[in-house]
């Protein structure tokens, strides 16, 4: 059942809301939700069990992998990006879902499973453990075609020209722009590795990286592409 359920919402994001007038979003609403149950009666009455898919998390604590989780993944069917961009996504829905387990399990493992054991040694470490602690549920956040591209247009140019920044470098992503808050990482390409560099912030004292991902966003834009000087840079672009 969870997994229909996931099915309405990612029926629900396909249609970009964006200019949409409310007579059109209606509309929309009542056609997924006929689809969605379409799919729960055939389901339910053929008795069949949707299987869900193994967590990215699974290596940390056999806990990531209940079905409960399996709501995280919002970006099963954004077929638009890369499946390194996906796991982004579904890494931090599930960090966002339990950020108290996301610390026990994943963060607490990092610095060996990362084969950096000195990283328990730095104050940004720390605080980010202490962070998550006392950080409550917080809302699933759902893959966006305006963010994706903002996202998309700002790594391919800063790769190919070497740019480090937000500021965008071409009229072209200026007006593809489209985000509240924004992170980038340099030198990470595997989909693990991005999320826990931006929310350890290390040597960022302002933690702008870190507050956004447990910010009350609810949309998320990702893209990962090569960069001239660090190998890979992978923007995140979040909205309202």
């Amino acid at each position: 059942m969870i997994q229909i359920i996931h099915k309405f919402l990612s029926c629900l994001n396909y249609f970009p809301t964006r200019h949409l007038s409310i007579f059109i979003q209606m509309k929309r609403t009542v056609f997924c939700l006929l689809v969605f149950l379409l799919i729960s009666s055939v389901v339910t009455k053929a008795g069949i069990k949707v299987p869900f898919p193994v967590s990215p998390l699974l290596p940390f604590s056999q806990s990531w992998n209940g079905e409960k989780y399996d709501v995280a993944n919002t970006a099963r069917l954004a077929n638009y990006m890369s499946e390194t961009e996906r796991e982004i996504i579904y890494i931090l829905n599930l960090m966002r879902m339990d950020p108290a387990l996301f610390e026990s399990t994943v963060v607490s493992q990092y610095p060996e499973f990362s084969g950096n054991p000195g990283l328990r040694n730095s104050s940004y470490y720390k605080s980010l453990r202490s962070d998550l602690k006392k950080t409550g549920k917080l809302k699933m956040l759902l893959p966006n075609k305006f963010a994706f591209s903002s996202a998309e247009c700002h790594a391919k140019l800063s790769g190919s020209s070497g740019y480090v920044g937000h500021d965008r470098q071409s009229a072209s992503c200026k007006k593809a722009s489209f985000y509240f808050g924004e992170c980038i990482s340099y030198g990470y390409n595997k989909a693990l590795d991005i999320v826990m560099a931006l929310l350890i912030d290390e040597n960022v004292p302002s933690l702008g990286h870190r507050k956004n991902f447990l910010a009350d966003f609810k949309s998320i834009g990702v893209s990962v592409q090569p960069h001239a000087s660090y190998r890979y840079n992978a923007v995140i672009d979040l909205a309202h």
